[in-house]
């Protein structure tokens, strides 16, 4: 038996048990850090499965790996999955019309419980081909909470998970069938707390010292800064705390968060400075204090084009997932929900990737049924930012990307949510599982391209990993 029939054959042998938790997983939807009964679930499959596994690490209740080791347990594999939902997107599964299964509740418009199953199915099935071919090595499950909060990888990484591991594989929902062509902007983020001095508005304000002015003087600083900084680079803010309603009271407290995107760590670093002395003169201006502490940080991601390389053919040889009538007409119906605006957009990025001459084809039947090659000449830079790097810039790591939703379909909607818990995303999660089950074991018997692929991260960062927030920054797990 070929290791492609094999690693197919393993992974079809657990998909009721593998989309049972994809469901189930869909339907728990919790929020980052609070993942107690998404990662429960998981790690008693692990445990089921034969892998040893341990939780709580990284300082967060709901990180946990599952490991198996078989010989001499060299080389050591890795595979992310991933398992919290999004704030505001719940959604009733499979059902192409808006309608909330809670109001206001959480929802996978990410599709990470998908993205999580997968991976389980993945790391299974290299399991069953070490134990059935006598292979030496050790697969590693990593559960990543929190990735749409304030990640957790960095911490891991930082706690040293990685540090022996040779290289990683992941994957991502996505509406296409290829390697990731994508590298992902850094980000980092602080809140911004100011505090002043409370007196009446109307009869004594100049004894009043507005932390609300403080930090809306650095809103306006920040806007202005804005023409100033590269024009790849991203800034985001919100207020947390706008000092009470009270018109007629010096508002003495005020706290809001801004976040800084870019293409590298180190530009986002500059530019944070740049953001964080703007705070400090609007303190001056109102004679207010201003206190700011880091929360949030990721490292770019940039594909490894080593395990690129035998990902892609992986990919092509596992194939599309292969859909029915009842799927493509399930796909059309989400498709059809989408504003006029987004539907004019998503026919110009079809136009794109499959030609202005497949459009009508493509809108009739919208769910990507081919594998897109990867071209390493040809990564883009994506806007989006993803703790996944972190992991990325200590040991080799790709992410590749399969269909779970209709062509043109966008994240972090009550539509992806709707898709994560449907036929179309069962097809595609069991195929991202036995394209990073047999990439997995190919690089496995390929020293060269693992080398190969070390050598790309040493480039990168010198030798040694370096976390982009300060050790004195632990994960926010108690806060909500």
């Amino acid at each position: 038996m070929t290791d492609l029939k094999f690693i197919e054959a393993a992974v079809d042998a657990q998909a009721e048990r593998i989309l049972d938790a994809n469901d189930r997983i869909w339907e728990y939807a919790e929020p980052p850090f609070k993942e107690m009964q998404s990662s429960a679930l998981l790690g008693r499959l692990l445990k089921e499965a034969g892998f040893t596994v341990e939780t709580g690490l990284a300082g967060i209740p709901t990180c946990f790996t599952g490991t198996f080791v078989f010989g001499t347990g060299k080389p050591v594999m890795g595979i992310l999955g991933e398992y919290d939902a999004l704030p505001g997107l719940s959604q009733e599964a499979a059902l192409p019309v808006k309608k909330e299964r809670e109001a206001g509740g959480f929802g996978h418009g990410c599709g990470h419980c998908v993205l999580g199953a997968a991976s389980l199915a993945a790391a299974i099935a290299v399991k069953n081909y070490l134990e059935e071919f006598k292979k030496d090595g050790t697969i590693i499950y990593f559960g990543c909470p929190a990735e749409e909060g304030a990640g957790s990888k960095q911490f891991m990484t930082r706690a040293g998970l990685f540090d022996n591991v040779d290289f990683v594989y992941t994957w991502h929902p996505s509406t296409v069938n290829r390697v990731d062509p994508s590298s992902s902007n850094a980000i980092m983020g602080a809140d911004f707390s100011f505090r002043g001095i409370t007196a009446h508005a109307g009869s004594s304000p100049h004894l009043g010292r507005s932390a609300l002015g403080g930090a809306e003087l650095m809103n306006i600083g920040c806007n202005y800064l804005r023409e100033f900084i590269i024009p790849e680079a991203r800034l985001h803010s919100a207020y947390s705390d706008v000092g009470g309603s009270a018109t007629n009271v010096i508002q003495d407290h005020a706290t809001l968060s801004w976040e800084v995107r870019a293409p590298r760590i180190s530009q986002v670093r500059e530019i944070l400075e740049r953001v964080i002395n703007v705070a400090k003169g609007a303190a001056m201006m109102t004679g207010t204090s201003m206190e700011y502490r880091l929360v949030l940080a990721f490292t770019e991601y940039v594909p490894n084009l080593a395990l690129a390389a035998v990902a892609d053919e992986c990919l092509r040889e596992v194939g599309a997932p292969e859909w029915s009538d009842g799927d493509y007409r399930l796909a059309k119906e989400f498709l059809s929900t989408y504003t006029d605006d987004t539907r004019e957009m998503i026919r110009e990025k079809i136009a794109a990737l499959y030609g202005a001459d497949r459009l009508e084809e493509i809108l009739e039947k919208p769910l990507d049924s081919e594998v897109h090659p990867f071209d390493a000449s040809k990564i883009q830079q994506d806007t989006s930012s993803t703790d996944v790097g972190d992991v990325g810039y200590a040991v080799p790591t790709l992410i590749l990307g399969v269909a779970t939703s209709c062509v043109g379909n966008v994240g972090h909607t009550w539509q992806m949510t709707a898709q994560s818990c449907s036929s179309i995303a069962h097809k595609g999660l069991l195929t991202a599982a036995k394209v990073m089950a047999l990439a997995a074991v190919r690089t496995r018997e390929r020293p060269d391209v693992i080398a190969a692929a070390k050598d790309e991260v040493t480039r990168r960062n010198g030798g040694r990993y370096t976390c982009p927030l300060p050790d004195y920054v632990s994960p926010p797990v108690n806060t909500d």
